[in-house]
């Protein structure tokens, strides 16, 4: 449906966006996520008609669309700030681009009062913005980006206003919506449990290039560089350097003197350094010794962190090198675990992923 072909976009001498390829399929949502600057809304823009590549070219259900105006692409946008007339009614703002397209009136009728139906929005046909919530504001927002039937729906930190139980209930409302419709959604944010949370696939950001292509699951479990690994979520990143082979494992040297030991398969080809990454959920705690655990080692608690369901501790090793660990707190074992105490610390092959340091 969309293909990015080593676009680049500089303002002056500050390079926004920084020869990026992507390709997006149709039917799919997908997120671009990373920090603020990372050239994610750029890229939107560009998408959308709003600013024009330096190099590259984008190309639209097999058009390359890279020199035309907005209007005269097949694509629609939800702003952050959802821009609605505030003059009009709710019934009017949904249909004021089927109103543009000079679409007869009985028609109009018929779609605005189906997308109104699919977004919720019965019964407040005749209500101005201003009389609306923040959430219902929304859905207008959508319902007027979708009614005019774009092949691409493109959507800018659109849920960024809302307080913290209606932004995750709209998450989920959204992508329900998006898989009703079938349609692509292309979503800028950078919340990374939205990310997570809504998308079929995501491309993470980091000045200007593209750090990394994939499901949720493949972002959080398999990143490939330590930025994807410190962005998403929490993780453990630790210097390593590779001090020995012994068939298929390779034997590590972390920051801090611990010495554990990885699969050889995992380790970078021709490189005596890297960066290992686990997350924190994955250090296993215990007051004895953990079976199946390839690495075991003994730590003391340095700190312990309530945070409801979840309790963080951090662990110093023996050999003086820190971890942060995650433990459910409603678990027999954390009566007893408490700062200053003794435990043994445990780390799973399946767990560890040596990242590249960018």
């Amino acid at each position: 449906m969309i293909d990015i072909r080593n676009v680049t976009k500089r303002f002056g001498a500050f390079t926004a966006v920084n020869d990026v390829s992507l390709q997006i399929h149709a039917g799919e949502f997908i997120t671009l996520l990373g920090p603020s600057g990372c050239g994610k809304t750029t890229l939107l823009r560009m998408l959308s008609g709003f600013e024009t590549p330096d190099a590259g070219s984008i190309h639209i259900d097999g058009q390359d669309v890279t020199p035309l105006a907005p209007y005269r692409r097949n694509v629609n946008q939800v702003f952050q700030s959802y821009a609605l007339f505030p003059h009009m009614t709710v019934r009017d703002n949904i249909a004021f681009g089927l109103r543009m397209q000079k679409v007869a009136p009985a028609e109009t009728r018929q779609r605005v009062a189906e997308v109104m139906d699919l977004v919720a929005l019965g019964g407040f046909e005749d209500r101005l913005p201003s009389q609306l919530s923040g959430g219902q504001r929304q859905r207008v927002a959508l319902a007027r980006a979708i009614v005019p039937r774009p092949a691409v729906l493109l959507l800018d930190e659109p849920l960024s206003a809302l307080d913290a139980k209606l932004r995750h209930q709209m998450q989920v409302e959204l992508k329900r919506l998006q898989k009703r419709l079938g349609m692509t959604f292309v979503f800028v944010t950078h919340d990374q449990e939205e990310a997570l949370t809504m998308s079929d696939r995501i491309a993470v950001f980091n000045q200007g290039r593209l750090e990394q292509l994939g499901t949720a699951t493949e972002i959080y479990h398999q990143p490939k560089t330590a930025f994807v690994a410190d962005f998403i979520g929490e993780a453990n990143l630790l210097d390593a350097e590779l001090i020995g082979v012994a068939g298929d494992t390779a034997r590590l040297r972390l920051e801090g003197g611990l010495e554990i030991s990885v699969p050889m398969a995992t380790w970078p080809r021709d490189q005596a350094k890297a960066v290992l990454s686990v997350r924190p959920e994955k250090v296993c705690i215990s007051k004895k010794p953990i079976e199946g655990a390839e690495n075991c080692f003994e730590a003391t608690i340095t700190e312990e962190i309530f945070q409801g369901a979840l309790d963080h501790l951090v662990v110093r090793t023996d050999a003086g090198t820190t971890l942060t660990a995650v433990v459910a707190n409603e678990s027999a074992i954390m009566e007893a675990l408490h700062e200053g105490d003794r435990v043994w610390c445990g780390l799973h092959y399946d767990d560890l992923v040596v990242v590249r340091a960018g």
